[in-house]
């Protein structure tokens, strides 16, 4: 009982330190951290995501952010409240037009929280009947068929007019998400992600990544273990869309696109991919070095340079550590306590 507990004490301590720094910055009233943290976290759920998919499988995605895209709108339109859909989407099918998740349960915005999981659960079939097929190939052709799909959801986006507005932006989302919603999440893929790992179907993963053939021959099946980590995979990049979506209130397909793409698999390389505590530094490195670079930008005028920097440090990592800065080694929380 005493060992499990010292065991429970490094996560527990992590979350307590995490609550303590989001309840000053709520109480402090910075909006400009407040909005990198909601940032971060967003970007955290994105980038465990793909690890659970490009990572664990070795499936490389790239069109993980046409996912995010289908996730917010779907959860933007259904939370419009009733006469703003009709006077803004007054095209919409009669059984969409009706529905309306902008409810309350108290002060908890429980309608958010179902748009959230409705629109997930939706992308999730996506990806479920996209999985089915693509989670056949292997190598270069996934990366390219998914980058493929990715193509395919900004046309939709783009000609689907009646629902997403076209290439016109897509404004009067209701700013639910704050530091709480995200990373409350966060905490929850990021925790799912690492009871994967260590499971039976995450074992499964990791083998048939390393050597398909081997794990094939010793009775490990390759494809429910790829599909079920593009479908859980998906349903969490979704949550991100949603998140992203309600925070930043506005948005339109080419949000969603290369731009985002490249900047979150940077993330997972640098990070490491499959390891679920690299998908964390990769995060915090990427975006303070980003925001560091913008502020350069700024006094500067040498725009674009952050990208510019951005991309030669992922060109650096992929020629002298491919495996990232961590591999597939992780931080264990849980050894904080055990006695020496």
């Amino acid at each position: 009982m005493a060992a499990s507990w010292r065991r429970a004490g490094g996560p527990l301590a992590a979350i307590f330190m995490l609550s303590v720094v989001l309840t000053i910055l709520q109480a402090s009233g910075l909006a400009f951290w407040q909005g990198l943290f909601v940032n971060l976290g967003i970007f955290l759920i994105l980038v465990l995501s793909l690890n659970l998919s490009n990572g664990f499988t070795g499936v490389f995605s790239l069109g993980h952010i046409g996912f995010m895209a289908l996730g917010a709108y779907a959860s933007a339109v259904l939370t419009l409240p009733l006469r703003e859909k009709h006077d803004y989407l007054p095209n919409l099918p009669g059984w969409l037009a009706g529905l309306h998740f902008d409810f309350y349960l108290g002060p908890f915005p429980s309608g958010f929280l179902a748009a959230t999981l409705i629109a997930a659960v939706f992308v999730s079939l996506i990806a479920l009947l996209v999985g089915l097929v693509l989670m056949r190939l292997s190598g270069h052709f996934v990366a390219v068929a998914t980058l493929g799909f990715l193509v395919i959801v900004r046309v939709v986006l783009f000609n689907a007019d009646n629902f997403t507005r076209g290439s016109r932006t897509f404004s009067n989302v209701t700013p639910y998400t704050n530091l709480w919603w995200v990373w409350a999440w966060a905490l929850l893929v990021l925790y799912i992600v690492w009871r994967i790992k260590r499971s039976s179907f995450g074992r499964a993963m990791l083998a048939q990544r390393e050597d398909r053939w081997a794990a094939q021959s010793i009775g490990i099946a390759v494809m429910p273990p790829r599909l079920l980590a593009f479908v859980i995979s998906a349903f969490f990049t979704a949550v991100a869309g949603s998140l992203y979506a309600h925070f930043i209130t506005s948005f339109s397909p080419t949000v969603f696109y290369f731009d985002l793409t490249f900047r979150v698999i940077t993330m997972l390389v640098v990070g490491g991919m499959g390891s679920v505590s690299g998908s964390v530094i990769g995060v915090v490195l990427v975006v303070g070095l980003a925001e560091l670079l913008r502020r350069i930008e700024d006094a500067t005028l040498l725009y674009g340079i952050s990208q510019i920097i951005l991309a030669t440090i992922f060109i650096f990592i992929i020629i002298f550590r491919r495996e990232g800065l961590l591999g597939q080694r992780e931080i264990a929380l849980d050894r904080w306590f055990e006695r020496r």
